[in-house]
């Protein structure tokens, strides 16, 4: 959560309910924690159009601009350190692959309205950024396996 959300307890919501609201009045998020189970954020409707608003506008602009001249892929492979210092780990070919990848993503999941595909592809980029960084795990994952050691067997039966 970013500076600006307030934080409570979930149970203060509950036994304190308009002080509790008041303060998104304050702030523009709440952080509600839980004992129980993961935390919330609690925010207007207002306020969640206006983020989906702000994340469509970013979206659509770095999408026209990764098609517009040949030259924009090119500085967009240039900013893309800046924003993710892990994809220096990733070879030239790749690197390629994650701008276009991330772009497309980005421009899909924003007609949807659900950006939990985007947050999925920056994951598993930045794990295979990982296994680029470390010259040990890199080979035992790139190295030839030609040994066979038959079929593996159902996890389930060893229970």
């Amino acid at each position: 959560m970013s500076a600006e959300s307030a934080s409570v307890n979930f149970s203060e919501l509950v036994n304190k309910n308009k002080q509790t609201l008041a303060r998104l009045k304050e702030s523009p998020r709440l952080l509600l924690h839980r004992r129980d189970g993961e935390d919330l954020v609690l925010t207007t409707a207002a306020r969640a159009e206006q983020d989906q608003t702000v994340v469509s506008a970013a979206t659509r602009m770095l999408a026209a601009m990764a098609r517009r001249e040949p030259g924009s892929m090119e500085l967009l492979l240039d900013m893309l350190p800046d924003a993710f210092p892990w994809v220096r780990f990733l070879p030239e070919p790749d690197l390629h692959a994650f701008a276009v990848e991330l772009v497309d993503t980005m421009r899909a999941a924003d007609s949807l309205g659900n950006s939990a595909s985007v947050a999925q592809l920056l994951v598993a980029w930045q794990h295979t950024a990982e296994v680029y960084s470390d010259p040990e795990l890199l080979s035992a994952l790139t190295r030839d396996h030609t040994d066979d050691y038959g079929p593996a067997p159902d996890p389930r039966d060893a229970a």
